[in-house]
């Protein structure tokens, strides 16, 4: 799978990252602490060379808090990248970036200069929240509905910090299929992307892996059916989600489990571990080789045939 969205926006928010970059002091990149590997941007990556790193891992209050520390463990062993789990509502915890910027680019500090920060993050992550908060003042608009900041900005914050918005960024190309799903459960992404009951019984069948008596608790399970879409099934069933005949609408029951994912309802829930994503980016190194190696037999095909 290889979702597309928004190649437009994303070639323009590139083009104006990579021409700011080079008088950037520090990256802040906000991150959903759910899943802070399929939140991040790549690009960011790319463009960021050695630039130090502040990894904010948004909606801490969602998210498993074991989980989330194994998260925080992984990105603060990175070099030049230090990491913070937020609710970004919360003003004492997001305005702990402050301290980190300093930490992070002391020589500005120290010269008394204007540090300069860029500030990033997919749709959805909580980016405009954070920034609200650290400008005490409404900038961005916030909401739950993704969305793309239009233009990139620059807001003059306390502690002679210069903050650089960019527009809100989602790649064109989304290769790791479960990234693709765990983007849609947790509303990265519009709703009409993707098929709700795909993307329930994904979050299903993970649930019944990773938190299995939250999942039989919630809906009041007293076993498993063998597949996350007969078990979807059985929770639409068990929330009167049905048809005349007795058929379960599976839309229906679909949309019960990714709003109770979302909102927490259904406790607290982390959607993706550093092992997991260590063993996903294997998998896509795996199939890259392999596209490659398809388009390579593919040329030499058509070189032939050219040469008749």
């Amino acid at each position: 799978m290889a979702l597309n969205w928004y190649p437009g926006h994303m070639h323009k928010a590139q083009k104006e990252i990579a021409e700011i970059m080079p008088a950037i002091d520090v990256i802040i990149e906000v991150l959903d602490a759910r899943i802070p590997y399929s939140s991040n941007n790549p690009m960011i990556a790319t463009l960021r060379g050695d630039k130090p790193f502040i990894k904010v891992l948004n909606k801490k209050d969602l998210a498993d808090p074991v989980t989330t520390q194994l998260w925080l463990d992984y990105f603060n062993a990175q070099l030049g990248t230090k990491a913070i789990a937020i609710s970004a509502r919360n003003v004492t915890e997001t305005k702990q970036i402050f301290a980190l910027c300093a930490e992070l680019a002391p020589h500005r500090v120290q010269q008394g200069k204007q540090l300069r920060a860029l500030i990033c993050g997919i749709p959805n992550v909580g980016k405009s929240t954070t920034i609200n908060v650290l400008a005490d003042r409404i900038i961005a608009k916030t909401g739950n509905e993704p969305a793309v900041t239009k233009a990139q900005q620059r807001i003059r914050l306390d502690n002679d910090i210069v903050l650089s918005d960019t527009p809100g960024m989602l790649w064109p190309k989304v290769e790791n299929e479960n990234s693709g799903y765990r983007l849609a459960a947790t509303g990265a992404i519009k709703d009409t992307a993707m098929e709700s009951d795909d993307v329930a019984t994904y979050v299903v069948e993970y649930l019944m892996q990773a938190y299995p008596e939250m999942l039989k608790n919630r809906y009041g399970l007293e076993a498993f059916a063998h597949t996350g879409y007969d078990t979807l099934e059985l929770i639409g069933r068990k929330r009167g989600c049905l048809r005349s005949g007795g058929r379960v609408e599976m839309n229906k029951a679909a949309d019960i489990v990714l709003h109770e994912l979302r909102d927490s309802t259904l406790g607290l829930i982390s959607m993706e571990t550093p092992d997991m994503m260590l063993v996903e980016e294997d998998a896509l190194i795996i199939q890259r080789e392999k596209k490659a190696a398809k388009d390579l037999i593919r040329k030499e095909a058509y070189k032939k045939k050219k040469r008749r």
